[in-house]
């Protein structure tokens, strides 16, 4: 297979899942993205730690990494159980991936605050104020779930 065979393939192939996955592409897109970078930022922390770089511990990383697309996973499965709960037995709920993507979102969120964390055990300067807000923001993915009502839309106070 050629680059552009390849390259062409790997195009069809993420256009079609954003294209299944409607509003939850650009989530596991992010939660990738960042699972990459935390991962990276990790074994570049681990000797300011006093942590060994082993295959084991890289293994363990991995493996827990996997684990985090399972429950996103897992969130798509609740999810296409409430379409078919929806669709079968006349539910009035209109919401397309919610859990799946709460989970993606809440993920990421915990992603990027351990990237933050290393990067500040790399010896890296940031803004003082950028690990509160990514804190914040990750309280504000966890309120979204109850903000939701049985309408599927967001409930005005």
């Amino acid at each position: 297979m050629n680059v552009t065979t390849a390259k062409v393939t790997l195009t069809g192939l993420l256009a079609m899942l954003s294209i299944r996955l409607e509003a939850l592409a650009l989530p596991v897109m992010l939660l990738l993205s960042a699972m990459v970078i935390d991962y990276i930022t990790g074994l570049m922390a681990a000797p300011n730690r006093g942590n060994a770089i082993t295959s084991y511990r890289s293994i363990n990383g991995i493996a827990k990494k996997i684990c985090l697309l399972f429950l996103v996973a897992v969130g798509l499965i609740l999810d296409c159980l409430m379409f078919y709960i929806k669709a079968n037995f006349d539910l009035a709920f209109s919401w397309s991936f919610v859990i799946s993507v709460v989970i993606a979102l809440w993920l990421t969120i915990n992603e990027i605050i351990s990237i933050l964390e290393n990067i500040q055990d790399i010896g890296v300067a940031f803004p003082a104020w950028l690990l509160p807000l990514v804190k914040n923001l990750k309280g504000k993915i966890e309120e979204i779930p109850a903000q939701v009502g049985e309408d599927g839309k967001k409930d005005e106070e």
